[in-house]
């Protein structure tokens, strides 16, 4: 039986590699390639793979949101989060919106497949980086620190004002009002001590919420 991947990454060079390397595999194809969040969400709709592989920094929706629309359209299809991001805020969000994988582009292309073989097997998978992140945070004794307070949505709201998106721009992203988005941005830069539009940029680049 045909095994179908869809990888999400807004450079064509990483959809390209990927692409390369899992087709390689016996049986492995490449069903869609999407170069932003809401394209991956469609794709998914339409190609049910059994592996999505998404970069957590995607235009349009990101990795955290792509993974939760997917993961309640197409239950059956598994989240590999493949990423430069290694922070422990960002494993913790995109696993409670679904995601069983998440591995970093800095690890060797073997583990890519050895992930993807993982999650076919419905088991969960970490790249050897990601677990001593996480072991880490478990042995300090996952002491919490602002930046852990935040919610989902208030890391999304700082990621997005830091990339320049407007209050209003956001609030037609997320359907709400523009209220509702100024309430999240307010509560988050209260968590974090933050004064200035300034201020949370160097926050969300500081925590590679956004490259810099």
């Amino acid at each position: 039986m045909t095994v179908k991947l869809l990888v999400a990454d807004d450079h064509a060079i990483v959809r390209r590699g990927l692409q390369a390397l899992l087709e390689a595999q016996a049986g492995w194809q490449i069903c869609a390639l999407a170069e932003n969040g809401q394209v991956a969400v469609d794709l998914v709709g339409r190609h049910r793979p059994d592996v999505a592989i998404l970069d957590y920094s995607l235009p349009g929706l990101n990795g955290l949101e792509a993974t939760r629309h997917i993961r309640r359209a197409c239950p059956s299809t598994e989240v590999l989060i493949y990423t430069m991001h290694n922070n422990e805020d960002i494993i913790r969000d995109v696993l409670r919106a679904g995601a069983r994988g998440y591995l970093l582009k800095t690890e060797d292309d073997s583990e890519v497949v050895r992930a993807v073989q993982a999650l076919l097997c419905k088991k969960p998978y970490f790249s050897p980086q990601v677990a001593q992140t996480l072991l880490d945070t478990f042995l300090s004794g996952g002491k919490v620190v602002a930046s852990q307070t935040l919610t989902s949505r208030e890391r999304e709201v700082i990621q997005l004002v830091a990339e320049g998106r407007s209050n209003r721009d956001i609030a037609d992203r997320w359907k709400v009002s523009i209220k509702t988005v100024e309430s999240h941005r307010t509560a988050a830069m209260r968590k974090l001590n933050l004064r200035s539009g300034v201020e949370l940029a160097l926050y969300a680049v500081r925590n590679k919420l956004i490259e810099p």
